[in-house]
């Protein structure tokens, strides 16, 4: 078998075969086919596309590429959950919690954030002592003990992924429909859950832009765990403006806090309660959405959900006592008000300028090797459709280095478009596929 052949093959528009898929995946990853031949693959890849007997092979062997995590000393059904990224996405935080609060056994690997999408393990590593590095056995003890621990993947978790997605940052290729579900799910079914329940975001703050393909990337990646026998169901969500109001680590986690002690609601909320009733009914801990959304109520107006939150970074060496006061989080020296410049409705904003507003100020990365700045962020006053006054405040941006403060203030200006009426009211999740 040679790969020049199987480039050409793709250029052409055939679809390749098992032991094609096979052998271009297990020698780049040996490193005996060189990234000039990996490039030209994915570059067809990209121009002409994969069928669904190609996506679903080419993600079963990227999860092959390296170590098939076993869960099985986890008691119950093991639900894993993963959201596609966006801005202010604080639901992981909250959700694995609260559904565990109820029964569900959550069992997560979680990654950083890159460009303006926020990473769930550098907002943990914001509760001071938190520890996301568990070995294996340490993160199904804990599971075991609260129900819910969320770590970092492993370093031989899937690394035909880690190598592709290299490849593919350097040759614009990210955007290829096979290739972002074949990254997402190789990592969930390498990762060892039973059922997996995907939160598929789209609009001006997502990768996604349009419902339509966020709807086709939810329907191959919920097909793709039909064909390897995991029960697997996505949500598609909007994602036209921050989710919550926090954007900037220790913020996001302080509002999670909020919403498990029953002190917020909004989208944010509402979001984190959907998903912990998907995750509820697909452990099969209830048998219906209306069941399972009484049983969250009940745990968080008892503060059941909050005490599994706290208990869980407890065995991850964190402080829980943030749970009691969030002032013991990590925070910013100055609180600098971003005001509206005239009056009318809040129309349009592009989330993906605001999360970057937040990443100019350290609260996110640039580039992989970036350190971020857990105190700084962005608090969001107004959502898509409020009326404002000239001089009222639409966001206040907690800061550390007033250097790169300009530049955020600047971009959130540009980034919230003030217009003569209000905007026509999207729906939070658009679409459910099972």
């Amino acid at each position: 078998m040679r790969m020049s052949e199987i480039i050409r093959k793709k250029q052409l528009g055939e679809a390749l075969s098992h032991e094609e898929i096979r052998y271009f995946l297990d020698g780049y990853v040996r490193e005996e086919i060189p990234d000039y031949q990996a490039s030209a693959l994915v570059m067809a890849i990209w121009f002409m596309g994969m069928n669904m007997e190609e996506t679903a092979e080419l993600t079963l062997a990227m999860a092959e590429s390296g170590a098939m995590i076993d869960l099985s000393p986890i008691q119950g059904i093991k639900v894993d959950k993963h959201s596609s990224g966006g801005v202010a996405d604080t639901t992981t935080i909250a959700v694995g919690p609260l559904a565990a609060s109820c029964g569900a056994k959550v069992a997560k690997m979680s990654g950083r954030g890159l460009s303006f999408s926020g990473g769930t393990l550098d907002k943990l590593e914001s509760i001071p002592g938190f520890r996301v590095d568990q070995d294996m056995e340490s993160f199904m003890k804990i599971v075991n003990t609260c129900g819910v621990s969320i770590i970092g993947q492993t370093a031989d978790l899937v690394p035909a992924d880690k190598k592709l997605y290299a490849l593919r940052d350097v040759t614009s290729t990210v955007d290829s429909m096979a290739l972002i579900a074949a990254s997402i799910m190789s990592k969930k079914l390498a990762s060892g859950g039973d059922k997996i329940l995907l939160d598929v975001k789209w609009g001006s703050g997502a990768f996604m832009k349009r419902s339509d393909d966020a709807l086709e990337l939810a329907h191959i990646m919920v097909e793709i765990g039909r064909r390897a026998k995991r029960e697997t169901r996505a949500l598609v969500t909007d994602m036209n403006q921050p989710l919550g109001h926090a954007v900037g680590n220790a913020l996001e986690v302080a509002e999670a806090i909020e919403i498990l002690r029953g002190e917020r609601e909004g989208d944010l909320k509402d979001l984190i309660m959907e998903l912990s009733a998907h995750l509820l009914e697909m452990a099969q801990v209830c048998s219906s959405r209306e069941e399972a959304l009484r049983k969250l109520k009940e745990s968080l107006d008892s503060g059941k959900a909050l005490e599994t939150l706290a208990h869980m970074i407890e065995l991850h060496g964190g402080d829980p006592k943030v749970c009691e006061d969030t002032d013991l989080l990590p925070r910013a020296s100055r609180v600098v008000p971003v005001c509206a410049e005239k009056n009318g409705w809040i129309q349009f904003m592009h989330t993906d300028e605001i999360g970057m507003a937040a990443v100019s100020i350290g609260a996110g990365r640039k580039r992989k090797e970036d350190q971020i700045d857990p105190a700084v962020g962005l608090w969001m006053e107004k959502r898509l459709g409020d009326e404002v006054q000239e001089g009222e405040v639409l966001a206040q941006c907690y800061v550390n280095d007033e250097g790169s403060l300009s530049e955020a203030v600047n971009r959130l200006k540009r980034a919230v478009i003030i217009g003569e009426k209000p905007p026509r009211a999207g729906k939070l999740i658009s679409d459910i596929v099972e």
